[in-house]
């Protein structure tokens, strides 16, 4: 079973870097994933969506459309690493989930979210119809991080024990949901 944790973020400066770092490093050393890949939308690159045929197709022109695809294909389960902006999604995510359809299908999802008090919870509450409507399989089970900027320091994200502790159920969450929607792709 292969993970991608995708960083939503494409903001210059952003905060989802050293985040994501830090829950890559977390989930390869929890090992319920052989392979653990970070796949980050600000160095993928993906214009607004530019393909003239629906993804359903799967007739893709775009080089950056058939390397997101392939990234996406190979991965049995992801992770989301993603800020609330404006109580919404970040667009680049958005973007990056339009671009394709049966490569997401049946695949699980779970989410680490950050931002103020909320911890980026409306991102994910937006997020999960979009996910449903792929064939997608939100968890429950998340890494939520309210009041982020407390715990990075020097471009370090050290997380409290709360959002520390709740790496590993997630993640073993994760890979059992993920075990059981491979039959159905």
């Amino acid at each position: 079973m292969n993970l991608t944790v995708i960083l939503a973020s494409t903001r210059p400066g952003r905060a989802g870097g050293p985040i994501g770092t830090w829950f890559v490093e977390r989930a390869k050393a929890q090992g319920a994933f052989e392979d653990v890949v970070l796949a980050d939308l600000a160095a993928i690159g993906l214009p607004l969506l530019d393909e003239p045929k629906h993804p359903r197709l799967r007739q893709y022109e775009h080089e950056h459309t058939k390397r997101w695809s392939a990234i996406v294909d190979a991965a049995d389960a992801f992770v989301l690493v993603t800020p609330e902006y404006n109580h919404g999604m970040a667009p680049a995510l958005v973007n990056a989930l339009d671009y394709l359809f049966h490569e997401w299908a049946y695949k699980p999802a779970a989410f680490v979210s950050y931002g103020g008090v909320s911890g980026g919870l409306r991102a994910v509450q937006m997020a999960k119809p979009m996910l449903a409507s792929l064939k997608m399989t939100p968890l429950v089970e998340a890494v939520v991080i309210p009041m982020f900027s407390s715990m990075l320091a020097d471009g370090v994200f050290t997380p409290s024990d709360s959002v520390a502790g709740s790496v590993a159920p997630m993640l073993t969450e994760l890979r059992r949901v993920a075990g059981a929607l491979a039959t159905l792709r």
